[in-house]
């Protein structure tokens, strides 16, 4: 692991970078405040390198913000310094207790965790350009089907409402449901132009997809939070990842809580997972038979889904690393 002579700590807001930058050696740290923009972020950087510190032994931490970290994060990365981006919970929970915020203690505390978690270090990496135009693609096509769905509650007003009355919205509804419906084939289209041009996706696509219970949207979503599974070391975890992975809660002799998930997940992934697992009970005999059996052992129905989710996720990671399509030995077995 590289000897970093300074941590960085950044708290980003929409307008502006509050920099904490903290001396390994001496704990000494001297605050910035520059624009959250690409052109301040490399005069930034330009400063530090007058001033004689070595940029490249310099370890920069954030928050992840979502889309307001993506200056900091494509100028760092282009001029390829170090990053880590960290989960807000994780930097929060890390500080113990606190009276109190504002922007340069955020600063100081994100440069203090990135100093006393070092051996935590996984260093960020851009995905590819393809798989974060399929996550933007994804995100809107989200948004699309949410004000169909909105839009398509009006058509209930039709049996209560009188008939005048009702005409004076439902052309316009009927205008703009129609505008929305093609607005999303477009975008799915567009989402299947980008992996087929793409030979990796498409085929790691064809892969998921080759698994029974999993279709086009659970795979999609699949290659985008995985980012072409580049981001987790195994299937174990990403189930931990989507919410899917058991954990104990006991403690003593006095506390023996039963085993369950934690609530700290994607929701989205989560959700695909257990109509794909729904889907399973109707068209895998194996999964089928083994849904069965656990029910009639007295095991929890929802316990037993959450299991079928988690070999799920092993059967995608197991197509995808091996680089064939699923086989179901299942019809084999005598």
């Amino acid at each position: 692991m590289k000897n970093y002579l300074f941590h960085s700590g950044i708290d980003i807001s929409k307008l502006k970078l509050d920099v904490n930058l903290l001396n390994s050696q001496t704990l000494q740290s001297e605050h910035f405040v520059i624009d959250n923009n690409p052109k301040s972020i490399k005069e930034f950087i330009k400063l530090l390198i007058k001033r004689k510190i070595d940029v490249k032994h310099i370890l920069f931490c954030c928050e992840n913000t979502g889309v307001y970290t993506n200056h900091l994060s494509y100028t760092l990365l282009g001029l390829e310094l170090d990053l880590w981006i960290v989960p807000a919970i994780e930097i929060k929970r890390s500080k113990g207790i606190s009276r109190g915020k504002n922007d340069k203690t955020d600063a100081k505390d994100i440069s203090y965790y990135s100093y006393r978690n070092i051996d935590k270090l996984r260093l960020y990496k851009l995905a590819e350009i393809d798989i974060q135009k399929l996550k933007m693609l994804y995100t809107e096509r989200e948004k699309a089907l949410k004000s169909l769905l909105l839009l398509e509650t009006t058509k209930e007003n039709n049996e209560f409402v009188n008939k005048e009355v009702f005409k004076e919205v439902s052309i316009i509804n009927q205008s703009l449901t129609n505008t929305i419906k093609k607005t999303i084939n477009k975008i799915e289209k567009r989402i299947k132009e980008i992996i087929k041009s793409n030979q990796e996706l498409n085929k790691q696509y064809t892969l998921i997809k080759s698994v029974p219970g999993i279709g086009e949207q659970t795979s999609l979503y699949f290659i985008i939070t995985t980012k072409g599974f580049s981001a987790f070391k195994n299937w174990r975890q990403f189930a931990c990842y989507s919410g899917v992975a058991p954990f104990e809660y006991s403690s003593g002799t006095s506390i023996k809580g039963r085993t369950k998930v934690n609530h700290m997940a994607d929701k989205k992934m989560k959700s695909l997972l257990q109509m794909c697992a729904m889907t399973t009970l109707k068209y895998d005999p194996q999964l089928k038979e083994y849904y069965i059996k656990k029910k009639g052992e007295g095991k929890n129905p929802m316990l037993v889904l959450n299991n079928i989710r988690c070999k799920l996720i092993s059967r995608v990671f197991a197509v995808v690393n091996r680089e064939t399509p699923y086989i179901n030995t299942y019809k084999f077995a005598s």
